[in-house]
């Protein structure tokens, strides 16, 4: 199957009043969507602001990246929150950024969960229909960005919600289409090359190696590239370098 349409996204606005993380600037160049994050996790108002007025002069998408009300833990560990107290959570961040989104001329496009938040609604059916209850009640024609065989992505496809299914440019994932959990060794990808030739296989609808040596069918509509690696800004270049150069049609899918 020739190489087609792919999106590419990356996490950005994550700094925290002096506190800097990744190269928003040069990622904007790069991506075609960018999940930004809300408050909640990392992000603050002069920081969403300035997120949101390049994304919109670089016309890149602006997603809402929400996720568990954790600054000191940058989102990273599971919070046992409950339901209803989550839905109004994900709400108030859509809000929030959607304020800066329109100041600058443009829109929340789309909503991805962050770190331990879209790891625990790969199975967390509560949390899972949390979340899917805050976009329906926002704004139902939002796309919603996750993971294949997700319980989030199940329900938000149930709940009449666009869904779409993402990659991880340089993480390795089990057998199964899981990822790699960070505390185990080689769960992040390092070599440019091999990133960006395995984003070239999943544009083309092609196996990846899995963390067991076996080919993995992973077929995304977007390709996250994430911007808080040594070296990120280089290799999402690379891999935007190599997606174009097979042919592949870079576009936001919302």
């Amino acid at each position: 199957m020739p190489p087609g349409r792919m999106d590419l996204n990356s996490d950005l606005g994550e700094g925290f009043g002096q506190w800097t993380l990744g190269d928003d600037d040069a990622l904007l160049g790069v991506v075609t969507s960018a999940n930004v994050a809300c408050g909640f996790h990392a992000g603050d108002p002069v920081i969403l602001r300035r997120v949101c007025e390049r994304a919109a002069a670089a016309g890149v998408a602006i997603g809402a990246q929400v996720g568990y009300r954790d600054l000191a833990g940058f989102g990273r560990r599971f919070v046992d929150v409950e339901p209803d107290a989550l839905t109004q959570d994900v709400l108030y961040q859509v809000g929030a950024l959607e304020a800066f989104a329109r100041v600058a001329g443009t829109r929340v496009r789309y909503v991805k969960p962050h770190g331990a938040l879209y790891n625990a609604i790969v199975a967390h059916e509560d949390q899972a229909a949390a979340v899917v209850r805050a976009v329906v009640e926002y704004d139902r024609t939002l796309p919603v960005l996750g993971l294949p065989g997700s319980a989030w992505l199940r329900l938000a496809a149930e709940a009449g919600l666009t869904v779409v299914a993402e990659a991880f440019a340089d993480r390795a994932y089990t057998p199964q289409g899981a990822l790699v959990s960070r505390r185990q060794p080689g769960a992040v990808l390092h070599d440019a090359g091999e990133i960006a030739r395995r984003c070239v296989a999943m544009a083309a609808g092609e196996p990846v190696t899995d963390v067991d040596g076996g080919p993995l069918l992973l077929a995304p509509q977007s390709i996250c590239v994430h911007g808080d690696t040594p070296g990120a800004v280089g290799i999402a270049r690379q891999v935007r370098t190599a997606l174009t150069d097979a042919g592949v049609t870079l576009a936001p899918f919302a």
